[in-house]
């Protein structure tokens, strides 16, 4: 059985992204567990706190469940083309320090996607996490990327994904990289 980290990039309650998630979460094949994060608590990146006061503790819990994950898988929101703000910056406090880097991330498969209500998905905030990816020394997954377009109409009123063929093609996507972690 292999246990992934499913986290989030968006702090709104009403996310998109965070339905895709939970679908995930729900929908996650025979012998795959997601369990999910959250980058909610994280404060901005400050090289003096991190200096005089450490790492928080939101940081630190989060850090420890993805150093303890067989794979982690992001849903990523897009904003202005981009990894929205407080994603990359959860990323910025978790790579701290730069020596504890490999004991958390390095090696472990990891898959996007993401949700948006525009036509693209999240295409470009997906090709910005490439970089991060490789700095990170994370083991990127990316036969079956998952960029779901439109999102707003794939939901119900209680943000739960619904759609059909949405629903299919994330529970292919979850197969195809649950075969990537092993």
């Amino acid at each position: 059985m292999s246990r992934i980290i499913g986290i989030s990039g968006s702090l709104r309650k009403a996310s998109y992204n965070t339905a895709l998630l939970q679908a995930a979460v729900e929908l996650a094949p025979v012998g795959l567990t997601i369990e999910t994060g959250s980058i909610r608590g994280i404060p901005l990146y400050d090289g003096d706190v991190e200096a005089t006061e450490g790492s928080p503790t939101a940081v630190v819990q989060l850090k420890e469940l993805i150093a303890t994950a067989d794979g982690l898988l992001l849903v990523t929101p897009e904003y202005n083309n981009s990894i929205p703000g407080p994603f990359k910056n959860a990323f910025d406090w978790l790579s701290r320090p730069a020596t504890d880097m490999a004991r958390v991330f390095g090696g472990k498969p990891v898959a996007l996607m993401g949700a948006s209500p525009g036509r693209f998905g999240t295409l470009s905030a997906q090709t910005a996490w490439l970089p991060v990816f490789r700095v990170l020394g994370l083991r990127p997954w990316f036969a079956s990327p998952l960029y779901v377009s439109g999102i707003h109409k794939a939901v119900d009123d209680q943000h739960r994904l619904v759609d059909a063929e949405t629903r299919e093609r994330l529970q292919k996507f979850l197969a195809a990289f649950a075969v990537f972690v092993g």
